[in-house]
């Protein structure tokens, strides 16, 4: 470990049952430790991305553009603004003299080509340093189109992605409560921090529906800006990975007296919580929303159980990495490793706090490794050391699996398959069933001497 970890990064990673709890996060990325975390600036567009009837426009470099477009799988139900890419494309003489005017050309041609419902304008490090009024440029161009155009101060030196995440929700906020909020259920909710990956949040809505709940607006996945300026009428606000718009839920408490809670729908035990807290939230309003719930959750797992069980008699004993952007993610992860029978050794998230991994510390087994902000020379470390089988990350954690040869889960932001809800559960453990126990392992030097024999005696015995 000493020859891996960096005296600096020490205080990140944290051992279970070797010492006692004293875990540092949330600090600015350690130079030349090349961290696997990204920009305030990309924080904040992977959040506001996926409102489809939106424009984006990137007032900086091209290469920020370039950086964070289309990195998320979001899927829209009907406008596809989202999903093209618009720079101001700064140059040399723009950083000299300024890029006021031509961003101002920009929004209005843009606006004048798409009609957008709302316009969000990002700030990057350039413009941050040559100091560029866009809320001047915002609010002219706003008073004469008569969109809203919101500026996102995104400024990558900033700090570190969750910065982005506050500087979205910050940019979101201001059209929350400008839209007509007559004619909403009581029953009603958001659906705050599902970036409809794969058509996830698509597959929560149907559950809700089926419960009687109202959605008011999805934020973000599939989302609109109508519904946004409107969400303020929901009942509750319900709040996955918290780390991107837990800080929307606290100012609409803080402003309407709109209660939150935390949820998950990834797993079979956090996906029949989530749906029974909200069961819970709404049962004097209906006192038949709970037979309703517990229905749902029964007809779910009767038809996913048998599934997991066939699978789990492969995977029985095998052990995990993880790296998450949201530590909230592993939470539901750890426990649907359980239901496969195979365990976590290594977890890490980018955005932790000390509050999650101590919940983390709480829920993992000894001699499980934490370690927040990590980069790839400690995760390959930390891989070998355990011997694990499969490593449950995103695009940049992928080389790194692929090159010490071993399996891989993309349970980030690219993925194509839903991994939410019951149904997700399923895709999740076949992803992981084929991944582990896929023949090409066999054949990879990486492995221990004792788990290399017994491969290859499974081999030769077909």
């Amino acid at each position: 470990m000493s020859q891996t970890i960096l005296d600096e990064r020490k205080s990140q990673v944290h051992r279970i049952g070797e010492e006692p709890f004293a875990m540092a996060c949330n600090r600015p990325s350690l130079a030349g430790a090349v961290s696997q975390r990204a920009c305030v600036f990309c924080g904040s567009r992977v959040v506001l991305y996926p409102i489809a009837d939106a424009l984006h426009l990137v007032h900086g470099p091209i290469g920020c553009a370039t950086y964070t477009w289309d990195i998320r799988g979001a899927i829209s139900s009907g406008p596809q603004l989202h999903r093209l890419s618009f720079s101001t494309d700064l140059q040399e003489m723009d950083v000299i003299f300024g890029g006021e005017k031509k961003l101002e050309a920009s929004l209005r041609e843009l606006i004048s080509l798409h009609n957008p419902k709302a316009a969000f304008v990002y700030s990057t490090c350039i413009v941050g340093l040559i100091g560029d009024d866009m809320e001047a440029v915002c609010r002219r161009v706003a008073a004469d189109t008569g969109i809203p155009v919101l500026p996102v101060m995104s400024e990558g030196f900033k700090g570190n992605k969750r910065e982005g995440y506050t500087a979205a929700c910050k940019a979101m906020f201001r059209l929350v409560g400008t839209g007509d909020a007559t004619g909403i259920s009581p029953m009603s909710v958001n659906i705050l921090g599902d970036f409809n990956l794969a058509g996830e949040t698509w597959i929560v809505r149907e559950y809700f529906r089926k419960m009687g709940v109202e959605v008011v607006a999805n934020i973000t996945g599939d989302g609109r800006v109508d519904d946004i300026r409107r969400c303020h009428g929901a009942a509750l606000n319900l709040v996955q990975c918290s780390g991107a718009t837990m800080e929307l839920a606290k100012m609409m408490q803080a402003e309407y007296g709109t209660p939150f809670q935390r949820v998950s729908y990834l797993g079979v035990e956090d996906m029949a919580d989530s749906l029974y807290k909200v069961a819970d939230f709404f049962a004097d309003k209906d006192p038949s929303i709970k037979a309703k719930t517990v229905e749902l959750v029964r007809t779910e797992l009767s038809e996913l159980m048998p599934k997991l069980a066939e699978l789990r008699q492969d995977l029985e004993g095998k052990k995990v990495a993880m790296y998450v952007g949201g530590s909230f993610k592993a939470f539901s992860l750890i426990k649907a490793f359980r239901h496969l029978g195979m365990r976590v050794v290594v977890v890490g998230s980018q955005t932790g706090t000390e509050e999650d991994y101590k919940e983390l510390a709480a829920i993992s087994d000894p001699g499980t490794i934490i370690v927040d902000d990590a980069n790839p020379l400690e995760l390959a470390q930390f891989i070998k050391e355990k011997d694990v089988d499969v490593f449950v990350g995103g695009v940049k954690e992928r080389p790194i699996a692929y090159k010490l040869g071993v399996g891989f889960c993309d349970h980030n932001h690219e993925r194509k398959i839903a991994l939410e809800g019951f149904v997700g559960m399923y895709n999740f453990a076949r992803e992981i069933h084929s991944s582990v126990m896929s023949p090409v392992w066999r054949f990879m030097p990486r492995r221990s001497p004792a788990r290399a024999a017994c491969a290859a005696k499974e081999a030769v015995n077909g």
